[in-house]
């Protein structure tokens, strides 16, 4: 019998870029849990150095790794450089993170006794990696997760597993044990499969926000496994007396478009004050009709390729349509470029009038525009919504950018930057629908290992001074 294969297609072409076997589940995990406890009592120095040449066997087959992850997701190859680069850096920032945040730590006490905080890897963990960014995102719950001592099941998305595969080769590459990490390919059985694991001590997730509340669920009755959840955003970009109008059209469109919008800090929604609209949207339609749409090598190099699949383009364009049907105006149509192929360019419409808008994360080149009274109806705006992963202002004063932060409900909150692009050396992650409280990026540490605190002297001593009867 044959065993089934996951194929994987570029997005841009059409054209089918790898295959690959599908993994056996309880075999993964089995391999991990057998490895794991030699990898955890390595000194900390070995795993440091360890993950120090997988950065350098990232950087050595860096080019090779950006043009496989642009063909895989379609993204532009001066996109894909990038998330490679991020790759690399991610050693550093996780183990300066790791130092800072669960450094071993001794308080002394009275009589010889002291205080002492260590902290354990958990043993095996499972991470669960998106498509939008096949390498960067489940690297830096990776990295994290063995310079704590943990081995880990990666299972990528069915949509990217040739570049989950070349990240995990790096690994392995670089000299991290083959049991230690393993990668498990397969489509959703095999996620799901891996998620319900006996034998598995924890999972750290990157995705939709509808997949993690189901594994929210799942893990409800099972409080000794460890779950990091980081979720999407229908994410509010306000622009508010910007006095460059210009500038402000710019950090619109990169927050908007960049990526084909397929970024969980993405922005959703552009929100303006009602009658000043006009001079901005039309230097950000100005931009959006300057923007080239292309193949990942495309000369001259495209601003943002295609969206994932034509399943994903298909829902966004008849997304777009409901909203015109509900009475949104459009300012910019979404339209497919080329005929049965995911390509979309950028929509703007907007849905001021539209009573009942969806509160989902619409994952690609879609921004909806909402015309708002004053700047407290702005924050209104901003935060109806479940979600609160990003938002920024545009705009404004010292003193509005304080009552913006102090009001927004959002864990990445930007004046005058766009709503994306946050850095690796600060925690990630959002509140509500956008995450369970455990951030990711620099604070991933603290959910890849738990704090054990001991209470030590070198001899006993005891007494009891009250409650005893005279002996």
């Amino acid at each position: 019998m044959t065993s089934p294969e996951i194929t994987s297609f570029e997005p841009a072409t059409g054209a089918t870029l790898w295959r690959g076997t599908v993994g056996d589940v309880d075999e993964e995990v089995a391999i991990a849990r057998a490895s794991w406890a030699a990898w955890a009592s390595q000194p900390l120095a070995v795993r440091t150095e360890t993950m120090r040449r997988f950065a350098n066997v990232v950087r050595s087959r860096a080019e090779a790794f950006a043009d496989l992850i642009a063909r895989e997701t379609g993204k532009p190859l001066w996109e894909t450089r990038t998330e490679v680069e991020a790759v690399v850096n991610k050693v550093e920032i996780s183990l300066s993170s790791y130092g800072e945040r669960t450094a071993q730590r001794r308080l002394e006490g009275a009589m010889g006794a002291r205080t002492a905080v260590r902290h354990k890897p958990h043993g095996v963990l499972a991470v669960l990696g998106p498509y939008n960014f096949p390498a960067h995102l489940p690297n830096g719950h990776i990295v994290p997760a063995l310079i704590a001592g943990n081995a880990v099941v990666f299972k990528p998305s069915e949509k990217t597993p040739a570049s989950g595969a070349f990240l995990v080769d790096c690994y392995h590459a670089a000299g991290v044990p083959t049991g230690v990490i393993r990668i498990l390919i397969g489509g959703p059985a095999e996620g799901k499969a891996l998620a319900a694991h006996e034998d598995i001590d924890g999972l750290l997730f990157t995705g939709s926000a509808a997949t993690g509340i189901a594994l929210n669920r799942q893990f409800a009755e099972r409080p000794d496994k460890i779950l990091a959840l980081e979720l999407g955003g229908n994410n509010p970009i306000i622009v508010w007396h910007a006095t460059d109008l210009h500038a402000a059209a710019i950090v619109v469109v990169q927050s908007a478009f960049m990526s084909a919008g397929q970024r969980c800090t993405a922005a959703r929604r552009l929100i303006v004050e009602d009658g000043k609209e006009e001079p901005l949207l039309r230097e950000i339609g100005k931009l959006v009709d300057r923007i080239i749409i292309g193949e990942p090598h495309s000369k001259p190099e495209p601003f943002m390729g295609p969206v994932i699949d034509n399943e994903a383009a298909d829902h966004l364009q008849d997304n777009f349509l409901s909203l015109m049907m509900k009475g949104g105006t459009p300012f910019r149509r979404m339209d497919r470029p080329i005929e049965g192929r995911p390509f979309l360019s950028p929509g703007i419409i907007d849905v001021t009038e539209v009573a009942d808008r969806p509160d989902v994360e619409l994952f690609g080149p879609l921004l909806q525009v909402i015309r708002v009274a004053d700047f407290d109806a702005a924050l209104k705006e901003a935060n109806n919504t479940r979600f609160g992963l990003a938002a920024s202002l545009i705009g404004g004063s010292p003193a509005l950018y304080d009552s913006f932060w102090a009001n927004i409900r959002a864990g990445v909150v930007n004046w005058n930057r766009p709503t994306n692009g946050a850095p690796s050396n600060a925690p990630f992650g959002g509140v509500g629908f956008s995450g369970n409280h455990r951030p990711s990026a620099y604070y991933a540490a603290d959910y890849c290992a738990y704090p054990v605190t001991s209470s030590e002297s070198d001899q006993a001593r005891a007494s009891i001074g009250i409650g005893l009867r005279d002996s």
